[in-house]
């Protein structure tokens, strides 16, 4: 069944090859429609994120307060995301949902090299061979290797990000830096990992990655400006309606000539 999945994959991607004539183009179209059709599940999962942290000082204050009461914690934690209206597990779902279809491509475009049907696996000449991983084009020569270079730094970049935009409004200084080393490490670790993964891989994580960072921006966008909304709203509530009420001068009566 796992196959026949990936099969399907691959015959979406060789439709766009037959139609656009470039494999690395291929991978680019097929990249872009699998990130619309999991756009809502992102667009779910930025928003979750954004409420996440609007409430991040709330919850360090009742994990702090509550430290050695773990039940009055959990309780409190409770009625904060009810509150909030946030749920923990709605950041992860979408994750999850979508992570079978990752999956797929990625062992596709791993594969892809085995493939009697793939030739001439180039991307208009920047990227010599798709197949071809950055650990074997550096040993062709430094100029061989430059686009794959190119591709690492993207691959490992579009994740490292990500993770530095939602450390930005993070008053806990020492949480931050903690994230900030964090991701600085992941990076490497995708750099690592990046070594020796097909070109075309790297190709479809990095577009991906970076059609994903703007979707992100576009949620978080309209989330502030949502509450930005609200507050205007509230405050026209609260404030109070003032009347300038201008009295008209009463006009002498005439007086009466005796």
């Amino acid at each position: 069944m796992w196959d026949v999945f990936k099969d399907w994959i691959f015959n979406v991607i060789q439709f766009f090859y037959n139609f656009c004539g470039d494999w690395g183009l291929a991978i680019i179209i097929v990249t872009i429609i699998f990130r619309i059709i999991v756009a809502p599940l992102m667009h779910k999962q930025a928003k979750s994120n954004y409420k996440m942290q609007k409430i991040q000082p709330q919850l360090q204050h009742i994990q702090e307060k509550y430290a050695n009461d773990k039940v009055r914690q959990s309780q409190e934690l409770q009625k904060l995301y009810a509150e909030a209206k946030f749920n923990p597990l709605a950041g992860c779902l979408p994750m999850l949902l979508q992570m079978p279809i990752f999956i797929a491509l990625f062992q596709v475009l791993r594969e892809m090299g085995g493939r009697e049907e793939v030739q001439n696996f180039e991307f208009y000449n920047l990227v010599p061979n798709l197949v071809q991983t950055p650990s074997g084009a550096f040993a062709e020569g430094f100029g061989v290797f430059i686009p794959y270079l190119v591709l690492m730094l993207v691959f490992a970049g579009a994740t490292f990000v990500p993770m530095i935009q939602q450390q930005l409004k993070n008053s806990n200084s020492q949480q931050k830096n903690q994230m900030l080393i964090m991701s600085a490490i992941m990076s490497l670790f995708m750099l690592w990992i990046s070594w020796s993964s097909p070109a075309g891989v790297l190709l479809f994580w990095g577009v991906s990655s970076l059609i994903g960072i703007g979707q992100n921006q576009f949620t978080l966008r309209r989330c502030r400006r949502a509450d930005e909304a609200k507050e205007a709203e509230a405050e026209l509530e609260v404030k109070p309606v003032e009347v300038d009420v201008v009295r008209k001068q009463k006009k002498k009566r005439p007086t009466k000539k005796h």
